[in-house]
Parts: structure tokens; sequence; C-alpha cells
């Protein structure tokens, strides 16, 4: 039996009230966040293993992207996810062959921007 229940998941503006949901702030990016900051460093990358970016791999990234001062975020055709977050990155759905862009707020996180790199172009060690 189905029970009415409420979920608001409060980085996206999700809703879902009987099944049926809507976005109340269409207008922002994931978690709240406008697309408006020009990045210090971007690098693109196309997704390369067979899984493309699923939830091991998008752990992985996020684990990454943790341990930057600043902010990090993955951008596919406009949409902008924040890299620290496993959930941002996996509406990103992004399958083999992927193009899409990583970047960086603060050059303090150059590294972390690298390691990423490394990562999406080894396909995740898979």
């Amino acid at each position: 039996m189905l029970r009415d229940f409420s979920l608001f998941l409060f980085g996206y503006g999700l809703e879902i009230v009987q099944g049926e949901h809507h976005c109340p702030l269409p207008n922002l990016q994931p978690s709240g966040i406008k697309n408006d900051m020009k990045p210090a460093q971007t690098i693109t990358l196309r997704i390369v293993n067979t899984l493309g970016l699923h939830a091991r791999s998008a752990a992985q990234l996020a684990k990454v992207a943790g341990r930057a001062k600043g902010g990090v975020w993955i951008q596919k055709n406009g949409d902008r996810a924040d890299a620290t977050s496993l959930l941002d990155i996996l509406t990103l759905a992004c399958p083999q062959g992927t193009e899409i862009t990583v970047s960086i707020d603060d050059e303090a996180d150059l590294e972390t921007l690298e390691r990423m790199a490394e990562l999406i172009r080894s396909g995740f060690g898979e």
C-alpha cells in the first residue's frame, strides 16, 4: 500500500508528493549555485570507461575533489555539478564517450584538477 509522502532534497529543490515531482527553483543549478562564476582553471575530458561515470567512479572523483580548498565543478552540456557531491555528479548521467569539463575555483587546487583528470583518463582503473 502506498502512503502519502513528501521529500525535499535541499540541494536540488526537488519535491516529491505522491509520486509526482516538481522543481520549485528551476533557475538554480544543483546545490543552489548559480552558474555565473568564472573558474580559475578548467580541463575538458571524455569519459572512456565502458560503464561511464557510475557510482564507484563518481565516488572516486568526489573523494579527490573533497580535498580541495575551493569549489570543484563538473559540467556537461551546460549542467554543472558540485564535484564533492556523489549525488550531484550522478545527476549529470555521463555514459562512455561523454565530454565533460572539470573546473576549480582556486588556483591552489591545481593538483586536485590534475588528479581528477588522471582518474578520468585512466578509466577509473576499470
